[in-house]
Protein backbone atom coordinates (compact mmCIF):
# COMPACT_ATOMS: atom_id res chain seq x y z
CA UNK A 1 0.00 0.00 0.00
CA UNK A 2 2.93 2.39 0.64
CA UNK A 3 3.81 3.24 -2.97
CA UNK A 4 5.07 6.60 -4.15
CA UNK A 5 2.09 8.92 -4.38
CA UNK A 6 1.28 10.92 -7.53
CA UNK A 7 1.59 14.69 -7.26
CA UNK A 8 -2.12 15.38 -6.70
CA UNK A 9 -2.35 12.73 -3.98
CA UNK A 10 0.61 14.29 -2.13
CA UNK A 11 -1.12 17.68 -2.21
CA UNK A 12 -4.40 16.20 -1.04
CA UNK A 13 -2.74 14.30 1.82
CA UNK A 14 -1.34 17.57 3.19
CA UNK A 15 -4.72 19.28 2.95
CA UNK A 16 -6.66 16.42 4.53
CA UNK A 17 -4.20 16.01 7.38
CA UNK A 18 -4.73 19.72 8.05
CA UNK A 19 -8.53 19.40 7.94
CA UNK A 20 -8.63 16.21 9.99
CA UNK A 21 -9.15 17.88 13.37
CA UNK A 22 -12.42 19.43 12.20
CA UNK A 23 -13.66 16.08 10.89
CA UNK A 24 -12.56 14.37 14.11
CA UNK A 25 -14.92 16.63 16.05
CA UNK A 26 -17.80 15.62 13.77
CA UNK A 27 -16.95 11.92 13.49
CA UNK A 28 -18.75 10.71 16.66
CA UNK A 29 -22.01 12.17 15.37
CA UNK A 30 -21.60 10.41 12.03
CA UNK A 31 -20.66 7.09 13.61
CA UNK A 32 -23.60 7.26 16.03
CA UNK A 33 -26.23 7.40 13.28
CA UNK A 34 -28.47 4.35 13.13
CA UNK A 35 -29.14 4.69 9.40
CA UNK A 36 -27.07 5.88 6.41
CA UNK A 37 -27.52 9.36 4.97
CA UNK A 38 -26.02 10.92 1.86
CA UNK A 39 -24.29 14.17 1.10
CA UNK A 40 -24.21 17.61 2.62
CA UNK A 41 -27.97 17.64 3.19
CA UNK A 42 -27.88 14.20 4.86
CA UNK A 43 -30.66 12.66 2.76
CA UNK A 44 -31.66 9.28 4.23
CA UNK A 45 -30.62 6.21 2.27
CA UNK A 46 -34.20 5.00 2.69
CA UNK A 47 -35.31 7.90 0.43
CA UNK A 48 -32.63 7.39 -2.23
CA UNK A 49 -31.99 3.64 -2.47
CA UNK A 50 -28.35 4.02 -3.45
CA UNK A 51 -27.10 0.83 -1.80
CA UNK A 52 -28.15 -2.70 -2.76
CA UNK A 53 -31.34 -3.80 -1.01
CA UNK A 54 -29.25 -5.96 1.34
CA UNK A 55 -25.55 -5.65 2.11
CA UNK A 56 -25.41 -8.53 4.60
CA UNK A 57 -22.52 -10.86 3.80
CA UNK A 58 -21.02 -8.59 1.14
CA UNK A 59 -17.31 -7.83 0.94
CA UNK A 60 -17.12 -4.04 0.63
CA UNK A 61 -14.27 -1.61 0.03
CA UNK A 62 -14.67 2.10 0.73
CA UNK A 63 -12.30 4.09 -1.47
CA UNK A 64 -11.31 7.25 0.37
CA UNK A 65 -12.99 6.27 3.61
CA UNK A 66 -11.91 9.26 5.72
CA UNK A 67 -13.22 8.70 9.23
CA UNK A 68 -14.96 5.53 7.91
CA UNK A 69 -18.52 6.24 9.01
CA UNK A 70 -19.90 4.80 5.75
CA UNK A 71 -18.03 1.55 6.41
CA UNK A 72 -19.33 1.57 9.98
CA UNK A 73 -22.94 1.86 8.79
CA UNK A 74 -22.42 -1.03 6.37
CA UNK A 75 -20.72 -3.19 9.02
CA UNK A 76 -23.74 -2.78 11.30
CA UNK A 77 -25.86 -4.15 8.46
CA UNK A 78 -23.80 -7.30 8.15
CA UNK A 79 -21.31 -6.27 5.46
CA UNK A 80 -17.57 -6.94 5.71
CA UNK A 81 -16.03 -3.54 4.94
CA UNK A 82 -12.44 -2.55 4.29
CA UNK A 83 -11.45 1.12 4.23
CA UNK A 84 -8.55 2.79 2.44
CA UNK A 85 -7.62 6.46 2.68
CA UNK A 86 -4.76 8.76 1.73
CA UNK A 87 -4.69 10.70 5.04
CA UNK A 88 -2.95 9.25 8.12
CA UNK A 89 -4.73 11.78 10.32
CA UNK A 90 -8.17 10.81 9.03
CA UNK A 91 -7.40 7.13 9.58
CA UNK A 92 -6.25 7.90 13.12
CA UNK A 93 -9.72 9.33 13.79
CA UNK A 94 -11.33 6.27 12.19
CA UNK A 95 -9.38 3.99 14.51
CA UNK A 96 -10.42 6.02 17.55
CA UNK A 97 -14.04 5.73 16.44
CA UNK A 98 -13.65 1.95 16.11
CA UNK A 99 -12.49 1.78 19.72
CA UNK A 100 -15.20 4.17 20.93
CA UNK A 101 -18.03 2.32 19.20
CA UNK A 102 -16.66 -1.20 19.56
CA UNK A 103 -16.69 -1.89 15.82
CA UNK A 104 -13.63 -3.21 14.00
CA UNK A 105 -12.79 -3.66 10.31
CA UNK A 106 -9.54 -3.26 8.35
CA UNK A 107 -8.27 0.26 7.60
CA UNK A 108 -5.41 0.86 5.17
CA UNK A 109 -3.30 3.89 4.33
CA UNK A 110 -2.96 4.15 0.57
CA UNK A 111 -4.00 5.56 -2.78
CA UNK A 112 -7.40 4.44 -4.07
CA UNK A 113 -6.10 4.74 -7.63
CA UNK A 114 -3.84 1.74 -6.96
CA UNK A 115 -4.92 -0.10 -3.84
CA UNK A 116 -2.88 -3.28 -3.99
CA UNK A 117 -5.92 -5.41 -3.08
CA UNK A 118 -6.38 -8.66 -5.06
CA UNK A 119 -8.45 -8.82 -8.24
CA UNK A 120 -12.16 -9.57 -7.87
CA UNK A 121 -12.07 -9.42 -4.08
CA UNK A 122 -15.17 -7.29 -3.40
CA UNK A 123 -18.92 -7.35 -4.05
CA UNK A 124 -19.44 -3.61 -3.48
CA UNK A 125 -17.22 -0.56 -3.98
CA UNK A 126 -18.36 2.65 -2.30
CA UNK A 127 -17.08 6.22 -2.39
CA UNK A 128 -18.84 9.19 -0.83
CA UNK A 129 -16.68 12.26 -1.52
CA UNK A 130 -13.60 10.05 -1.28
CA UNK A 131 -11.87 8.67 -4.34
CA UNK A 132 -14.93 9.86 -6.24
CA UNK A 133 -13.63 13.45 -6.27
CA UNK A 134 -10.09 13.29 -4.82
CA UNK A 135 -8.67 10.70 -7.25
CA UNK A 136 -8.33 10.81 -11.02
CA UNK A 137 -11.37 8.96 -12.42
CA UNK A 138 -9.30 7.64 -15.31
CA UNK A 139 -7.29 5.76 -12.66
CA UNK A 140 -9.72 4.94 -9.85
CA UNK A 141 -12.59 3.73 -12.04
CA UNK A 142 -10.42 1.02 -13.69
CA UNK A 143 -9.16 0.13 -10.20
CA UNK A 144 -12.75 -0.22 -8.93
CA UNK A 145 -13.56 -2.44 -11.90
CA UNK A 146 -10.51 -4.60 -11.13
CA UNK A 147 -11.53 -5.01 -7.50
CA UNK A 148 -15.14 -6.01 -8.20
CA UNK A 149 -16.40 -9.51 -8.79
CA UNK A 150 -18.66 -9.99 -11.83
CA UNK A 151 -22.07 -8.54 -11.01
CA UNK A 152 -20.64 -6.45 -8.17
CA UNK A 153 -21.84 -2.90 -7.58
CA UNK A 154 -20.11 0.47 -7.56
CA UNK A 155 -21.89 3.34 -5.80
CA UNK A 156 -20.28 6.78 -5.65
CA UNK A 157 -21.33 10.31 -4.78
CA UNK A 158 -19.84 13.46 -6.33
CA UNK A 159 -20.64 17.14 -6.61
CA UNK A 160 -22.94 17.58 -9.58
CA UNK A 161 -21.79 19.04 -12.87
CA UNK A 162 -24.33 21.86 -12.31
CA UNK A 163 -22.54 22.84 -9.10
CA UNK A 164 -19.10 22.71 -10.66
CA UNK A 165 -19.88 24.81 -13.72
CA UNK A 166 -21.58 27.38 -11.44
CA UNK A 167 -18.60 27.61 -9.05
CA UNK A 168 -16.38 30.65 -9.78
CA UNK A 169 -12.91 30.03 -11.15
CA UNK A 170 -11.26 31.78 -8.18
CA UNK A 171 -13.45 30.04 -5.56
CA UNK A 172 -12.18 28.92 -2.18
CA UNK A 173 -13.81 26.55 0.32
CA UNK A 174 -16.25 29.28 1.44
CA UNK A 175 -17.37 30.46 -2.00
CA UNK A 176 -20.95 29.42 -2.87
CA UNK A 177 -22.09 28.50 -6.34
CA UNK A 178 -23.77 31.23 -8.34
CA UNK A 179 -26.75 31.08 -10.68
CA UNK A 180 -24.48 31.76 -13.68
CA UNK A 181 -22.24 29.50 -15.75
CA UNK A 182 -18.76 30.23 -14.41
CA UNK A 183 -16.68 27.45 -16.02
CA UNK A 184 -16.61 25.48 -19.27
CA UNK A 185 -18.56 22.22 -19.26
CA UNK A 186 -16.52 20.62 -22.02
CA UNK A 187 -13.10 19.43 -20.99
CA UNK A 188 -13.89 19.09 -17.27
CA UNK A 189 -11.30 16.99 -15.45
CA UNK A 190 -8.79 18.46 -12.99
CA UNK A 191 -9.83 21.29 -10.65
CA UNK A 192 -7.13 23.02 -8.59
CA UNK A 193 -8.21 25.04 -5.56
CA UNK A 194 -6.63 27.95 -3.71
CA UNK A 195 -5.87 25.82 -0.64
CA UNK A 196 -3.62 23.55 -2.72
CA UNK A 197 -6.07 20.67 -3.03
CA UNK A 198 -6.96 18.95 -6.30
CA UNK A 199 -10.35 17.53 -7.30
CA UNK A 200 -11.53 15.72 -10.41
CA UNK A 201 -14.90 16.07 -12.14
CA UNK A 202 -16.23 14.88 -15.48
CA UNK A 203 -19.13 15.79 -17.72
CA UNK A 204 -22.00 13.31 -17.79
CA UNK A 205 -20.99 12.15 -21.25
CA UNK A 206 -17.41 11.52 -20.17
CA UNK A 207 -18.63 9.62 -17.08
CA UNK A 208 -20.82 7.39 -19.24
CA UNK A 209 -18.03 6.66 -21.71
CA UNK A 210 -15.52 5.94 -18.94
CA UNK A 211 -17.87 3.61 -17.06
CA UNK A 212 -18.86 1.71 -20.18
CA UNK A 213 -15.20 1.39 -21.23
CA UNK A 214 -14.55 -0.37 -17.92
CA UNK A 215 -17.39 -2.87 -18.36
CA UNK A 216 -19.87 -1.14 -16.07
CA UNK A 217 -23.60 -1.16 -16.64
CA UNK A 218 -25.26 2.07 -15.50
CA UNK A 219 -28.41 1.55 -13.43
CA UNK A 220 -29.20 4.99 -12.08
CA UNK A 221 -28.00 8.54 -11.67
CA UNK A 222 -29.59 9.96 -8.52
CA UNK A 223 -29.59 13.75 -8.70
CA UNK A 224 -30.06 14.98 -5.14
CA UNK A 225 -32.46 17.82 -4.44
CA UNK A 226 -32.26 19.60 -1.11
CA UNK A 227 -35.53 19.09 0.79
CA UNK A 228 -37.65 21.98 2.02
CA UNK A 229 -36.19 23.42 5.19
CA UNK A 230 -32.78 21.85 4.57
CA UNK A 231 -29.66 23.26 6.18
CA UNK A 232 -25.98 22.54 5.69
CA UNK A 233 -22.71 23.56 7.28
CA UNK A 234 -20.98 23.47 3.88
CA UNK A 235 -20.93 26.97 2.32
CA UNK A 236 -20.27 25.78 -1.26
CA UNK A 237 -23.98 25.85 -1.99
CA UNK A 238 -27.10 27.27 -0.37
CA UNK A 239 -30.19 25.13 0.28
CA UNK A 240 -32.17 27.51 -1.93
CA UNK A 241 -29.79 26.87 -4.83
CA UNK A 242 -29.89 23.11 -4.25
CA UNK A 243 -33.69 23.07 -4.32
CA UNK A 244 -33.58 24.33 -7.92
CA UNK A 245 -30.58 22.41 -9.24
CA UNK A 246 -28.82 19.23 -8.07
CA UNK A 247 -25.71 20.00 -6.05
CA UNK A 248 -24.81 16.31 -5.71
CA UNK A 249 -25.33 13.12 -7.68
CA UNK A 250 -24.95 9.42 -6.93
CA UNK A 251 -23.98 6.97 -9.67
CA UNK A 252 -25.17 3.37 -9.33
CA UNK A 253 -23.43 0.92 -11.67
CA UNK A 254 -22.52 -2.75 -11.74
CA UNK A 255 -19.73 -4.77 -13.31
CA UNK A 256 -20.92 -6.82 -16.24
Amino acid sequence: MHRELPEHAKKNRVVWDTWAADYAAWAPHAWAKDAPTWGIFQIPEAHLGAFPESVAGLDVVELGCGTAYISAWLARRGARPVGIDNSPAQLATARRMQQQFGLEFPLHLGNAEKTGFPDASFDLVVSEYGASIWCDPYLWIPEAARLLRPGGNLVFLVNSVFLMVCTPIDADTDTPATECLERPYFGMHRFEWRDGSVNFYLSHGDWIRLLRANDFEIHDLIEIQAPAGATTSFPIVTPEWAQKWPSEEIWKVSKR
